[in-house]
């Protein structure tokens, strides 16, 4: 029972043994139950300490990790450690939001780290990059916006800015189950912008991967150079996110994503700007908006 692709992330192992449950053997069975149940002592353990947990020889969790596509069990071993180390990352982050305890001064700390943020976000960006992410938005035939889980937000607010100053742009995803029937629809010449950070969701991976395949422009917006984004897509711009809150900051994906619309928007033009006045003439229409 060969693996088809190694899985390069804890999601995508996890994945792959509740793909594969049903049909291990008893033995196998108990390693993956042991690998999905306890992924951090998997981590600490040693290979037999995890053999004698799950009844059976070192050689069998070698053979395994094989299986699934890995050089040896020390590369499985590596997933569950780099998940421990997200997972004290989300407990050092809440620790450091409790040291803050005085409401004036948490505000100034998440200031002081979204300011940063954006800073070191617009400072690293390629300026060749994104010239070409720019045309290649404003250009294409049609436009689809990839986030899930926490990117969600980033991928509706790049897609709600996008469409206000082009047509054709769409958000994938917002529909349980139906990803898979909507890249049915991305074609050559179009771009596909998608925005995921650690812990990387396979789905976006998946996506930008099949996007590319067929001919379409992928720009990723991802957090660091180990992100599986920036192995796949064809521009890659790397978002900040560091911060004291509990979970990190989505601050400088907003003014990224606002840059791009706006960037879009001033080399589209005139035919921009018939969007926009389309889009007010039926905000009007329809008398959206409540007036004071």
């Amino acid at each position: 029972m060969a693996a088809t692709t190694t899985p390069g992330t804890f999601d995508e192992l996890r994945l792959r043994l509740q793909e594969l449950l049903p049909k291990l053997a008893s033995g196998q069975r108990r390693i993956a139950r042991l690998v999905l149940e306890d992924p951090e002592g998997t981590a600490l353990r040693t290979i037999g300490e995890s053999a004698e947990l799950a009844g059976v020889h070192r050689s069998s969790l070698v053979r395994f990790a094989t299986m699934l596509g890995f050089p040896g069990y020390p590369a499985l071993v590596r997933l569950c450690r780099e998940q421990l180390a997200s997972e004290v990352q989300l407990v050092r982050r809440f620790e450091q939001a409790q040291q803050h305890g005085e409401a004036a001064e948490l505000f100034a700390a998440i200031a002081d780290d979204d300011t940063r943020n954006v800073a070191r976000t617009f400072s690293q960006l390629d300026q060749g990059d994104w010239k070409r992410a720019v045309s290649a938005v404003a250009q294409a035939p049609a436009v689809h916006v990839l986030g899930l889980r926490k990117c969600y937000s980033v991928a509706y607010l790049a897609a709600y800015l996008l469409h206000m100053v082009r047509p054709r742009v769409r958000q994938l995803g917002t529909t349980s189950g139906l990803l898979v029937d909507e890249l049915r629809d991305v074609a050559p010449g179009d771009v596909v912008v998608a925005a995921s950070i650690r812990r990387y969701t396979v789905d976006t991976v998946k996506a930008i991967a099949h996007a590319r395949a067929v001919g379409a422009t992928t720009i990723a917006l991802t957090d660091d150079p180990s992100s599986p984004l920036a192995r796949i897509a064809d521009l890659v711009f790397y978002v900040q996110t560091g911060s004291v809150t509990i979970l990190r900051s989505l601050t400088a994906f907003t003014s990224l994503v606002q840059a791009l619309a706006t960037a879009v928007a001033v080399e589209l033009g005139a035919s921009s700007r018939d969007e926009l006045a389309t889009d007010e003439q039926l905000l009007n229409e329809f008398g959206l908006y409540s007036e004071s």
